[in-house]
């Protein structure tokens, strides 16, 4: 059983955070956990233990680490859920939070056993993702859970207001728009930059890497990319098909403070989704804002969400192409365009203004307060 904060801690601050997600690296959780520590609540936040985890980060919240069997897979989801509903049912909480549909159905469980309030975080349409809906049975699998799920949950929010009208109308559920951006600070960006590009983020089917990856035969800068997925053995055989070994580099994981400081010195960014699944058309990936809040230009899907943010003040140049010689000339354009990159760049330095998480987390705090 976790040991809770004592002094000022009470019963109905107590809350636990579920995901599936490796924790040193779920910036997105660092931030709404490390928020709500700050207002009053204890906070667990609960994540997968694997063979190659490093060693928890420190932070105001508590953190926890279930073992698992299976990595990956039908079987990693049954074991990684059948643990943690018996690890959540002895914990002594007021409010459970699924973040995602890979946790719900413990959550639900447990809530409903124990007479708790229960919240889902949706940071996507998760059946709707490539790696999903590509594949019929586990697709119907997960929308069937989805539809027995959500309108149980009648507390949530979730990153973008398409996603949260599709909720709404499929489920009768209101959940609050809650945007995934990060921490305002100065040294988060720089505008002097290197000679190098960037993906980071999750090396994932549908980021388009079959188009990125050949387009930078055509590119004379190098491209890096952070990150790793399920994409990540395809993405080294296009390395290799291409004969780009000494252009397109696989740098691995990073822990988010290293990241941001790699991200600030890149010369260009890469937001790029394939068109197929409507978790791809209705993304709002987090590495668009980092991006901005490095004062790094971006080349970015031009899907609903990107376009609206990008309309009054361009962070970033809208691409509809999945050809490779057209993305490579879109981006020997920019860089070769000194007045339209400084124009994106000072947009960015006035978005990440109004694009922080010091306004969004006031959003979450008052939703949590309000249970």
């Amino acid at each position: 059983m976790l040991k809770w904060a004592t002094g000022t801690d009470t019963m109905s601050k107590r809350i636990i955070f579920t995901v599936t997600n490796e924790l040193n690296y779920d910036q997105r959780m660092q931030r709404i956990a490390g928020s709500l520590a700050a207002a009053g609540f204890s906070v667990c936040l609960v994540g997968v233990a694997k063979k190659n985890s490093p060693e928890l980060l420190k932070f105001s919240f508590q953190q926890k680490r279930i073992r698992v069997w299976f990595t990956k897979g039908k079987l990693f989801y049954l074991e990684y859920m059948f643990r943690l509903f018996w690890w959540l049912l002895f914990q002594r909480v007021q409010i459970l939070c699924a973040i995602d549909l890979d946790t719900i159905l413990p959550v639900y469980l447990v809530a409903t056993i124990r007479s708790k309030k229960k919240v889902y975080d949706a940071h996507e349409l998760f059946c709707e993702m490539k790696e999903v809906v590509s594949r019929p049975p586990i697709y119907a699998a997960w929308k069937k859970l989805e539809s027995w799920m959500l309108p149980k949950f009648r507390r949530g929010y979730t990153v973008n207001e398409p996603i949260a009208r599709i909720f709404e109308e499929n489920y009768g559920v209101h959940y609050q728009v809650i945007r995934n951006v990060p921490k305002l600070a100065e040294s988060s960006y720089s505008l002097e930059k290197n000679s190098f590009l960037l993906y980071q983020g999750a090396v994932n089917e549908g980021r388009l890497f079959e188009v990125l990856i050949p387009a930078m035969q055509w590119v004379d800068y190098p491209l890096h990319i952070y990150g790793d997925g399920n994409f990540l053995e395809q993405t080294r055989a296009l390395i290799k098909q291409y004969k780009l070994q000494e252009k397109v580099f696989l740098k691995g994981k990073l822990a988010p403070p290293a990241l941001k400081k790699i991200t600030a010195q890149a010369l260009l960014g890469f937001t790029l989704f394939e068109n197929r699944g409507l978790s791809n058309y209705y993304s709002l990936a987090n590495r668009f804002f980092d991006y901005v809040h490095a004062a790094t230009p971006q080349i970015a899907v031009d899907f609903p969400v990107y376009r609206s943010l990008n309309k009054e003040a361009p962070v970033a140049v809208l691409t509809g192409t999945t050809d490779a010689r057209e993305l490579a000339m879109e981006i020997n354009n920019l860089l070769a365009d000194p007045l339209r990159y400084k124009m994106l760049q000072q947009n960015c330095l006035k978005r990440r203004q109004e694009w922080n998480w010091e306004q969004e987390e006031k959003l979450l705090i008052n939703l949590y307060k309000a249970l």
